[in-house]
């Protein structure tokens, strides 16, 4: 069944909606987990921009993480294998390779999974969990009106437009990065619904979060840049290069790891453990290290 162009763009608004209070919700998981795991509370309050006082583990905290690895592995493995990864890459996948078909479950155990990890100390970000569950919310609504394939994954790339908005209050930033990724096409009939659902999304996030910028930055003060040299051109290109290159390991090594760990590792609550434990190690020798440097300046 395909829609006419005006009920699309309502349904476009009711998938904004549903969006904008998965971004509520899922922010609202990563405080939860975070308060619980740091501080031994239980609270949905949490300021990303402030810094979280001692709580009462002591040592023990570097323990955090090794839990949330552990529930992450079990949740994923358990009940959505499509919820493991970035986030991004899955859900262009469900459009390429399966006509945009998103399982609802993997909007519920991503929100889970990643409000666990990041709220543990996970070193990951929202970006990617809040388009994949709002691409599912998507996905859904497509799925239940038997929509065509090109309508479903404008409502995908809507539903990721809309999380992106409402969690980081940038709907410029979900229009662009929807268009950018997510969308297989770009015209009045695909752009309008993703522009729509990321507008009332954004309006949805202002109510629970507020106007303000998600992230407060410092105004900087730099000096004007003044191009002196030519052979300063030659650097930057040089520069480039190394940043190249470093970005394409960076992105080999991780896809390496996966693949390694996969392998290696046949029980998945083992492979949770020995994740966290790696973390912690890493946390722990970055504190004796951090210790060792304040104690030779003193």
């Amino acid at each position: 069944m395909t829609l006419n162009p005006f009920t699309f763009a309502l349904l476009s608004v009711l998938v904004g909606i549903i969006a904008g209070l998965g971004a509520v919700v899922f922010r609202g998981l990563i405080a939860f987990f975070h308060n619980l795991l740091f501080l031994g509370i239980f609270s949905f309050s949490y300021d990303a921009n402030a810094h979280t006082p001692p709580g009462p583990f002591g040592p023990f905290i570097l323990l955090a993480p090794v839990v949330g690895a552990v529930g992450v592995s079990f949740l994923v493995t358990k009940f959505a294998p499509e919820a493991r990864g970035h986030g991004v890459p899955e859900v262009m996948d469900a459009e390429y390779y399966n006509n945009g078909i998103i399982r609802p479950v993997v909007a519920v155990i991503k929100a889970v999974a990643s409000g666990l990890s990041i709220g543990s100390g996970g070193s990951l970000g929202r970006e990617g969990p809040i388009v994949q569950i709002g691409s599912a919310f998507g996905s859904t609504v497509g799925q239940i009106l038997k929509l065509p394939p090109w309508q479903t994954i404008t409502l995908i790339a809507a539903g990721g437009a809309g999380g992106i908005a409402a969690t980081f209050n940038t709907p410029l930033g979900g229009i662009m990065f929807a268009a950018e990724l997510l969308m297989q096409e770009v015209s009045a009939r695909t752009l309008m619904p993703v522009v729509i659902s990321a507008a009332t999304a954004t309006y949805i996030g202002r109510i629970f979060f507020g106007a303000h910028p998600s992230f407060v930055i410092p105004a900087i003060e730099t000096n004007v840049f003044q191009l002196t040299k030519p052979i300063q051109l030659v650097l930057y290109a040089f520069l480039g290069v190394i940043i190249g290159g470093a970005a394409a390991a960076f992105i080999k090594s991780v896809y390496w790891a996966e693949t390694f760990f996969d392998r290696l590792i046949k029980k998945n609550i083992t492979s949770g453990t020995c994740w966290g434990c790696s973390s912690w190690a890493y946390r722990f020798i970055c504190c004796i290290l951090f210790m060792g440097i304040i104690t030779s300046k003193e």
